[in-house]
């Protein structure tokens, strides 16, 4: 799941009440469209960044209350995207979890064989926490896993915008929501207390780094290209959405050894920078 990664897996969810999106990508020239008036992702053949990912909404109705009083189904979950690199050699698996609201997400299902993916296995279970969807996915040309971070968050991208289409309720919970729901969310996180970022040993060919931090749209392909940018290589991982934070962990090494210590400080404090500054508008200069 890295610019230089060799081997990352993903995981998805389902469910059935055609929850999808509406992306039809031409993959021969790099553009995702769709013919009809949903929501439409736009991946650029340029490297996708935050910048080169643009998803256009369309007006959805949302349910009034009509009262002044919230009842248990008024109380919103909180969307839950996993894509796991890990648990399945052979396979990207996505898990898609919002309590249970969700369908057998049909049209989000049609949406990722737009992107050129296969969807090989889907599972459906219950917990406390909900309904949890879950797809293992391959690419539909090679049969093998995901392994381009650009396709990976073009797929979160797919997977949350279909979400916010289907479930207008649920951009009030989403950092996409800010820019693209009906519904913004109502709290902005702050990004110097919500970033965490952790080094562990993970065996002596490898270290497990723990990133946790505001999500934003594109962060995924921008976190992994910050780890490669100083030459350290990302083997595999899983990258969480929750709500409007994301949680990664990616397995990382340097030239096929775990990371030293001094070069576990360069890493934090490079993605601590990055993460953190200030963003400036172009137009600004």
């Amino acid at each position: 799941m890295a610019v230089a990664m060799a081997a990352c897996s993903v995981g998805l969810h389902l469910t059935s009440d055609n929850n999808s999106s509406c992306f039809a990508p031409i993959l021969k020239t790099g553009s995702l469209y769709d013919n009809t008036n949903k929501p439409c992702l736009t991946v650029h053949k340029t490297r996708l960044l935050s910048s080169a990912i643009t998803i256009i909404r369309r007006a959805t109705a949302v349910s009034n209350v009509e009262d002044g009083n919230q009842s248990v189904a008024d109380i919103v979950p909180t969307p839950v995207v996993i894509i796991d690199q890990d648990s399945d050699p052979d396979a990207t698996v996505v898990e898609i979890t919002f309590g249970d609201r969700l369908g057998a997400l049909l049209d989000t299902m049609s949406a990722l064989k737009n992107l050129g993916l296969n969807v090989v296995k889907a599972n459906v279970y219950l917990d406390s926490s909900g309904k949890h969807n879950k797809f293992s996915i391959t690419k539909a040309d090679t049969g093998r896993k995901v392994e381009d971070p650009e396709l990976l968050e073009a797929i979160r991208l797919t997977i949350l915008n279909n979400m916010i289409t289907y479930h207008p309720e649920s951009s009030a919970q989403l950092a996409l929501g800010a820019a693209f729901g009906l519904v913004p969310p109502k709290e902005q996180i702050d990004v110097d207390i919500a970033t965490h970022l952790i080094i562990t040993d993970d065996g002596p060919e490898r270290s497990l780094f723990y990133v946790e931090t505001a999500d934003r749209p594109g962060l995924l392909v921008d976190l992994v290209k910050g780890i490669t940018d100083i030459n350290i290589a990302v083997e595999s991982g899983e990258f969480d959405t929750e709500g409007l934070l994301a949680k990664a962990k990616f397995h990382v090494s340097y030239k096929g050894k775990a990371i030293i210590k001094p070069l576990q400080q360069v890493l934090v404090n490079s993605l601590r920078y990055f993460l953190t500054r200030p963003s400036t508008e172009e137009s600004s200069f």
